[in-house]
């Protein structure tokens, strides 16, 4: 997996828009279907190379215009990541009360990993949702509960909470408070 693989679901997104193009019209003319776009353009899932071949032609753009301004693999030792530099993330268009904020998100030799901060209002809702990732949380403030499948799990602040993102699942927040976690999303090939 190179270092810009994460990016191509944001890339898809920002050219879908810029052009006025809808989940829906994006998805058939891929012949896919709206959930795997959406997935994508979230950092969920990433696609195979067939299905992101047809996701380009549906854009109608050529590969190289795809890749303009994609992270291009460097040879750094670290990487640093300020404040400022943390990005609002969009991901479920039916979800009230999730504010994602993408702090980290790089692919290192066969491995994606992304760090987002996740609040959750009270009252949110959203569907259950399945990621291709394991995914860690660590509640920074607050509580909820987390629905994987058909068991639920409360997580208070302190708490880790380490699943399969490929099990349907979806947070809770039942108190009066946001709650505030660290999410961890782990990519490999062979998820």
């Amino acid at each position: 997996m190179d270092n810009f693989l994460i990016g191509i679901g944001k890339r898809i997104k920002e050219i879908r828009k810029k052009q006025g193009i809808t989940i829906h019209t994006l998805a058939k003319n891929a012949n896919v279907s709206n959930g795997l776009v959406s997935r994508i353009e979230n950092g969920r899932t990433i696609p195979s190379l067939p299905v992101f071949l047809e996701i380009i032609s549906a854009l109608e753009i050529d590969a190289s215009t795809f890749f303009e301004g994609v992270e291009k693999k460097n040879n750094a030792k670290y990487i640093h990541v300020t404040k400022d530099q943390h990005q609002f993330l969009e991901k479920e268009i039916e979800a009230e009360g999730f504010t994602y904020h993408q702090i980290f998100g790089k692919s290192l030799n066969a491995a994606g990993f992304e760090a987002v901060l996740l609040t959750i209002s009270p009252n949110s809702k959203r569907e259950k949702i399945i990621t291709d990732a394991w995914e860690f949380k660590y509640i920074i403030s607050g509580e909820c509960t987390y629905i994987i499948d058909t068991e639920e799990v409360t997580v208070s602040e302190g708490d880790s909470l380490y699943f399969d993102g490929r099990i349907p699942h979806v947070p809770v927040n039942r108190s009066q408070k946001d709650c505030t976690m660290l999410v961890l999303y782990f990519y490999s090939e062979n998820n």
